[in-house]
């Protein structure tokens, strides 16, 4: 039986540093992309409560994945999920897999290398990238440079919040190897100090290299409005990369701010736009 917390944040979609069900995205998939958002979110809430133990989240957790799959209807959330999801034609694959990278949010709190951290961002992160491709009905194919992108978000998430992370939950992303010379304890200091700038600079780089990886997707799409939204995320996650090789996140603002972020988003889109508009003209010479 689960203890009695209020584990709402009340966060929603709006508050994510990445868009989530845009207007970009078809209007006959939002309320499917905005169910599976709803049980992550609240799932997300459950994993960073800050008092709660650590049985209670498990507890709240087994709850979701029990009515997910069709148990019991206990969680109403995860009840609308599985219907909308049925009524698709899809299944729960990718929401249990977010759920088992809950549950690591409230069994670990450290990540010994690179290797380690890309093991949880393929539960925590790959996930929402595959669930989008399968609601889109896009190709399996494409599933190595939509990780990769997703991957990319949630470093940059861990990077930016690296010393919120540890202060407020006791939780670290950066990798131990990287952290062993300098110490955990860097990350609660209000200024970061040469060696953890380096440290979250070498992170980054790596983060540079999912997203050059990731590139190429949003011009594989069939679908021209989940295009665009990767090409603004894709954009979005560059531009965030960058400043954090420029920018001490723990004493400096990294996340854009909306005026920004707008900007950034509608030229990852112009980008897109003018690249298929480019092929568009080539095939109309190739055959003229």
């Amino acid at each position: 039986m689960t203890m009695h917390f209020d584990f709402d944040s009340g966060k929603g979609h709006t508050d994510e540093n990445f868009p989530v069900g845009s207007a970009l995205i078809a209007k006959r998939h939002r309320a499917l992309v905005m169910a599976f958002y709803r049980v992550a979110r609240m799932s997300d809430d459950v994993a960073d409560h800050p008092t709660a133990p650590a049985e209670a989240k498990l507890s709240r957790l087994a709850e979701i994945e029990a009515t997910l799959k069709a148990e019991d209807d206990r969680v109403p959330e995860a009840v609308r999920l599985r219907k909308a999801l049925s009524t698709r034609g899809l299944d729960t694959t990718h929401i249990l897999d977010l759920l088992r990278a809950f549950r690591l949010d409230v069994t670990k709190n450290r990540y010994a290398d690179w290797a380690d951290l890309m093991d949880y961002c393929r539960y925590s992160a790959a996930p929402v990238g595959r669930f989008m491709l399968d609601v889109h009905d896009e190709s399996p194919a494409i599933w190595p440079a939509s990780d990769a992108l997703c991957a990319a978000l949630q470093v940059i998430n861990h990077l930016q919040d690296c010393g919120k992370d540890y202060r407020e939950l006791d939780r670290v992303y950066v990798p131990m190897d990287v952290l062993a010379p300098i110490g955990v304890e860097a990350l609660a200091d209000e200024k970061a100090s040469p060696a953890l700038r380096m440290a979250i600079g070498g992170l980054a780089v790596r983060t540079r290299e999912l997203l050059h990886i990731a590139e190429p997707l949003g011009a594989r799409l069939k679908s021209l409005g989940l295009a665009l939204e990767v090409a603004a995320i894709h954009h979005l996650a560059v531009s965030l990369n960058r400043r954090l090789l420029a920018h001490d996140p723990l004493s400096e603002r990294v996340h854009h701010r909306p005026a920004e972020a707008l900007g950034v988003a509608l030229a990852g889109i112009a980008g897109l736009l003018g690249g298929r508009l480019g092929l568009v003209r080539r095939t109309a010479m190739e055959h003229g």
